[in-house]
């Protein structure tokens, strides 16, 4: 009982009315009896997909937002009274059983939106659309639509994580099924066998590799990425870069695991070095772009892959090059073949360097200085220059003119060329080792044919290859005829009795 002239204490005063937080819980009351995702009515339906009024889903969306807020409203109050919690069956504990339904359906949507996708998203430009690409491509951005829809009022109600968790599983499902049928296995899997495998084993599978790994980050990756970027935008972008790193990531590094295990058994072995250079340009022209594009140029992705491309990739194939050179420089110079013809070691070069030069791009790149600035492990050659023929009858096996005051310059000589045109590098190599051939010829007229049928031959094999008559120059075919003309005439005159039936009519 109050004294008189007193008055009696205010009730707390509400943030938001009672009225309204009680009409919009009986609005979302309404709502959720409808679409209850236990409701026989309801059950394997969508709000999105079979709802007979197009504003409905987005009608239930907003609702469930509007209860959100009546509730954050409602308990922001001074006081909260016992009436204020169960008055009516329209307090803050019914408020968050709707709210707690409302999710559990939405939960549901949102498994029905992701099963709709398929494995492998592809969000062509409008410009590349036609016929019935329209159509699916018109439907999946439709389904990206109502994902976001979902997603923002899922994080917008507190409900993030329940989001998030359904994201990665349904995901992670459709890329790891999209990549066992790019790879035929799990790359996680293929790395663990490679491991175990002899190179005759690991080739077919690295030509399975460049195909799957190719289409792993142009496609699936990059598909991912955008539907992600559809999804959460704008405050929930940072959320949609968490579960795409979550749902792409490991499967990313592992499929460039599987690369670097291959190239780690090669063994520096010359007749490898094409599929090496195979996986480089695969990194170098569509892995590395992409993963840019998809991961950043920050990510732990871009930064493994473009580590495998500079040092692993690369050091193995500058290894078989100069294992290459080796090989040629350690074929024993008293190797000669009868009546001057053409030497094997030269067919069995330049065949090898006819493919190569496929691969001119990729090299270039490889023994840029950019990419590498460490020469002392590049080759083992000890250097010099081609095409002297003063040795030739001298039966020493050697060039003339080597001597230790040249051992520097052909070092720095070497080391220039090979950098500039490692493929240049290698015929000058081979010039020098049939020069050192030549001089063991006992009469010294077979010498100079030899090295006329030699040049020949080299010539006529890059006249005949566009790629590599480009590496080399265009004057260089030219300028090798010449020089097999001028060892014809050399030929004759200390042979003068007959010109040898094994040289060419052209020469």
């Amino acid at each position: 009982m109050t004294r008189a002239g007193s008055r009696s204490p205010l009730a707390p005063r509400l943030t938001l009315p009672a009225t309204i937080v009680d009409g919009t819980v009986a609005t979302a009351a309404v709502l959720l009896d409808k679409w209850h995702p236990e409701h026989s009515s309801s059950a394997g339906r969508s709000l999105f997909l079979d709802s007979t009024s197009p504003d409905e889903a987005h009608g239930f969306l907003r609702t469930t937002k509007d209860l959100h807020r009546a509730m954050l409203s409602h308990a922001s109050g001074l006081t909260l009274t016992t009436k204020d919690l169960h008055g009516g069956g329209h307090g803050l504990i019914h408020a968050q059983e709707l709210l707690d339904t409302a999710m559990r359906r939405l939960d549901l949507e949102l498994h029905t939106l992701l099963n709709s996708l398929p494995n492998i998203l592809r969000f062509p430009q409008d410009d590349e659309s036609r016929g019935d690409d329209i159509q699916s491509t018109d439907v999946l951005r439709q389904t990206c639509d109502h994902l976001r829809a979902v997603a923002d009022a899922m994080l917008d109600t507190g409900y993030g994580k329940e989001c998030v968790s359904i994201f990665k599983a349904r995901r992670s499902a459709s890329v790891a099924a999209a990549l066992q049928r790019l790879h035929g296995s799990s790359p996680s899997l293929q790395q663990a066998t490679i491991q175990k495998l002899a190179w005759e084993q690991i080739d077919p599978r690295m030509q399975s590799w460049l195909a799957g790994a190719r289409a792993a980050f142009a496609s699936v990756f990059a598909g991912e990425r955008e539907l992600f970027d559809r999804v959460f935008v704008d405050d929930n972008a940072c959320v949609g870069d968490a579960v795409f790193s979550a749902v792409a990531g490991d499967q990313a590094m592992s499929i460039l695991a599987v690369a670097e295990a291959a190239v780690a058994r090669t063994k520096r072995a010359p007749e490898r070095l094409f599929r090496v250079l195979d996986v480089h340009d695969a990194l170098t022209e569509t892995i590395i772009p992409a993963a840019v594009a998809a991961f950043g140029d920050k990510s732990e992705v871009t930064a493994r892959a473009v580590m495998l491309a500079v040092t692993k990739v690369s050091d193995a194939a500058r290894g078989m090059v100069a294992s290459f050179e080796a090989a040629i420089e350690k074929e024993p110079t008293k190797a000669t073949v009868p009546g001057g013809a053409v030497h094997p070691l030269t067919r069995y070069v330049m065949n090898y360097l006819l493919f190569l030069a496929d691969y001119d791009n990729a090299l270039a790149r490889i023994y840029s200085a950019e990419m590498f600035t460490d020469t002392s492990s590049v080759g083992s050659g000890s250097g010099g220059t081609a095409g002297s023929s003063s040795s030739v009858g001298s039966g020493n096996g050697g060039t003339a003119g080597s001597s230790s005051s040249t051992a520097s310059s052909t070092t720095t000589l070497r080391t220039l060329s090979l950098w500039s045109n490692p493929i240049r590098w290698l015929v000058t190599v081979l010039m020098r080792k049939l020069d050192a051939k030549a001089g063991n010829y006992r009469e010294a007229a077979q010498g100079y044919l030899f090295l006329a049928n030699n040049t020949h031959y080299m010539a006529q094999k890059v006249g005949s290859s566009t790629k590599l008559e480009a590496v080399l120059g265009e004057d260089w075919t030219e300028a090798q005829r010449a020089k097999a003309r001028g060892y014809v005439d050399v030929y004759v005159r200390r042979r003068p009795v007959r010109k040898p039936s094994v040289v060419h009519a052209e020469l």
